[in-house]
Order: structure tokens, then C-alpha cells, then sequence
């Protein structure tokens, strides 16, 4: 299940933190990004916006939602940052080692395995991620071996 504004605003509220205008915009940008950004990316986004938003809110923003089971860290993909994904739901995230673009693959085998794995462990598990590295289809054509 892909992370609402909603849910990640509620999210926060319910851990006690101030529900301040860059905090929104930052749950506004998770909520409505298929980018799989990195912290800097959403810094860099929202500053022209918000000139008083800081990088320390961006992480502490992120790093609160991670803990909440909101959103998935999903660490690099060859480029030594850890990018984000609001989208919880089980599914396969590919990662192209060269660009460093990050791809959605919806897998119906992940989903039945989440709730297999719910049922044989008893978790209520909060998001799955699989992530497998390569080089996307663009990459492969302009890269020489």
C-alpha cells in the first residue's frame, strides 16, 4: 500500500511531532513521488518553496516516518544514498547501477509471500522491499562493455 498524505501526516501527528508547513510538503512530495528520491533530492525540491526548511528537518522527517512504518529506506543504488519510497506494499524495487533511477515492479508472488510470512511469524509486518541491482534498459544500450 502506497503511503497516503494522509497516512504519513497522521502518521507524525500520532508520534508527537509538530505538523509544521515543511513537514507537510515533505509528506506531500513522499506521497505523490515515484521518484524514489534521497533526502538531498527532496531538499533540493522543496527549498525554493520553503527557503526556511532545513536538511536536518528533512532527515529527522524521513528518519521519524521510516520508524513509523510509513516509509521504506531503501539504502543506495550505486550512488551512496539512501533513497526513500512511500510505497510499503510488497513489491520488487530494481535499481539501475548506472543512472541510479529506482523502478516499481508489482509482483503477486512478494504479496502472497508478505502474508505468509505474517501468518507462520505472527508480525504485523509494516512493508517489505526486494531490490535487485542492474542496469536498466536505457543504460544497457549506451553503456560499452
Amino acid at each position: 500500500m502506497s503511503s497516503s498524505y494522509a497516512s504519513l501526516t497522521s502518521a507524525l501527528k500520532q508520534a508527537g511531532l509538530r505538523l509544521t508547513p515543511q513537514r507537510l510538503a515533505i509528506c506531500r512530495f513522499l506521497a505523490e513521488s515515484r521518484e524514489h528520491p534521497t533526502a538531498a533530492m527532496i531538499y533540493e525540491h522543496l527549498r525554493p518553496e520553503y527557503p526556511s526548511l532545513s536538511a536536518m528537518t528533512v532527515y529527522n522527517t524521513l528518519k521519524a516516518l521510516v520508524e513509523l512504518g510509513q516509509v521504506n529506506a531503501l539504502g543506495d543504488c550505486g550512488d551512496d544514498n539512501v533513497h526513500y519510497d512511500a510505497d510499503t506494499s510488497p513489491h520488487i524495487n530494481l535499481a539501475c547501477i548506472s543512472c541510479h533511477r529506482i523502478m516499481d515492479l508489482p509482483a503477486p508472488q512478494i504479496e502472497a509471500l508478505d502474508g505468509e510470512i505474517s501468518r507462520a511469524s505472527g508480525y504485523q509486518l509494516l512493508g517489505a522491499r526486494l531490490m535487485f541491482y542492474g542496469l536498466c534498459p536505457d543504460c544497457q544500450k549506451t553503456r560499452v562493455l
